[in-house]
């Protein structure tokens, strides 16, 4: 992990930059690394799309998308999925969940021809039922456009979609009477599972060559021209897929900043990348509420620290990293206001100094503290506007 003076290097450059409150930090040259890896690791294919949900900034998927020359996007979200393709009009855009048709008849609805015609003309709508293809026939059906789509297939996540070939042939032969309306670009099939499952059912190793061998019974029900997309994969297993010979295209976003629930030894030759900052409040012995005994007798029993500090904000999706040794308190319990870490002996914390985390996860956590702050060359040289989550 970080040492010393690599936080101090962190936390003297939000004070030059006047940051006082919780900030996320992106460490630029740490995320530079791990796209260095992944570029290298891919470079024989498939082709890499970057999940937007995952990294939501416009700037920050800019960067991404540039440094490996992918215009590739794997989206959840219709209003985040405008914002990309105006911002980025050579992207193409494949849909990681399927979407309300009545959902996208509304969100196009509202918008004006150009854009209406970058949702049909550069994204991949996912189609996970047969009910689903037959609204979506005729939504193109009243748009007067045809539209892309692909099949989610299940390849062992038992999350829906396509369960077997024979289903995915079925749907195959209700879109032949629609092609005029849909076109189909290929199959998205997701095995997040695989890297839990236990050494006494295989392990991830097995499950995932179950999952490929899925997809490939799959994959066989399509004509050539079918398989443009044939997806896989997500941050904890895209790497896998180095090389493939039938998965073509894989999705990744959070590894890239690695918060702590992508530490597992697939993503070993990445690093974090992404910190959350935030000042102390306060530093004291601390003391329960109520009867004055009750504070020495917990504290006997190891339940209520002796010395604690009081945070700028709290209830952090968040593991504390440095000062090392801080600890969330289950008596106290947690604040969204100021929370209390327990602090070890003879931790030098004082008033005003910055507390870091590391997020455990970057979606849904991005876009809660403001502008990313974009540290490179040991200051705040950017600032990266994150996109609204609603």
């Amino acid at each position: 992990m970080k040492d010393v003076a690599y936080f101090g290097m962190i936390s003297a450059a939000l004070e030059e930059a006047g940051i006082h409150r919780p900030a996320l930090v992106v460490d630029l040259e740490c995320l530079n690394d791990n796209l260095a890896v992944v570029e290298k690791t891919m470079t024989n294919g498939p082709a890499v799309r970057i999940v937007d949900k995952s990294l939501p900034s416009l700037p920050l998927l800019s960067h991404v998308m540039q440094r490996l020359g992918t215009n590739r996007i794997m989206s959840f979200h219709l209003p985040i999925t405008a914002a990309v393709l105006q911002a980025f009009p050579d992207a193409h855009v494949l849909f990681g969940k399927p979407m309300p048709a009545a959902a996208v008849a509304s969100a196009l609805a509202k918008t004006d021809a150009s854009r209406q015609q970058a949702f049909c003309d550069r994204v991949t709508w996912l189609i996970d039922t047969p009910e689903r293809l037959a609204q979506y026939v005729s939504l193109a059906g009243s748009l007067g456009r045809r539209l892309r789509i692909a099949f989610e297939i299940n390849i062992g996540m038992q999350r829906g979609g396509f369960d077997t070939p024979r289903a995915l042939a079925h749907a195959l032969t209700l879109l032949a009477g629609g092609e005029r309306l849909l076109q189909c670009e290929g199959l998205m099939g997701y095995e997040a599972h695989a890297p839990a499952i236990p050494a006494l059912f295989g392990g991830p190793g097995a499950a995932l060559a179950s999952a490929r061998k899925r997809y490939l019974d799959f994959a066989e029900c399509l004509s050539s021209e079918q398989r443009k997309i044939l997806n896989s994969g997500g941050s904890q297993t895209a790497l896998a897929y180095a090389g493939d010979d039938v998965i073509n295209d894989v999705s990744i976003g959070s590894a890239l900043l690695k918060p702590v629930d992508f530490d597992n030894p697939a993503l070993a030759g990445l690093q974090p990348a992404l910190f959350l900052a935030t000042p102390v409040l306060k530093v004291q012995h601390t003391r329960l509420p109520g009867p004055s005994f009750m504070t020495p007798v917990m504290q006997a029993l190891g339940l209520f620290p002796r010395r604690g500090c009081f945070l700028y904000g709290g209830r952090f999706m968040a593991e504390p990293v440095f000062p090392q040794g801080l600890r969330r308190n289950s008596l106290w319990g947690d604040s969204s206001n100021q929370q209390l870490l327990a602090m070890p002996t003879g931790c030098p914390l004082a008033p005003d100094d910055f507390v870091f985390f590391r997020p455990t996860q970057s979606e849904a956590v991005l876009q809660h503290f403001g502008p990313l702050q974009v540290l490179e060359g040991g200051r705040i040289a950017h600032e990266w506007a994150v996109l609204p989550s609603g």
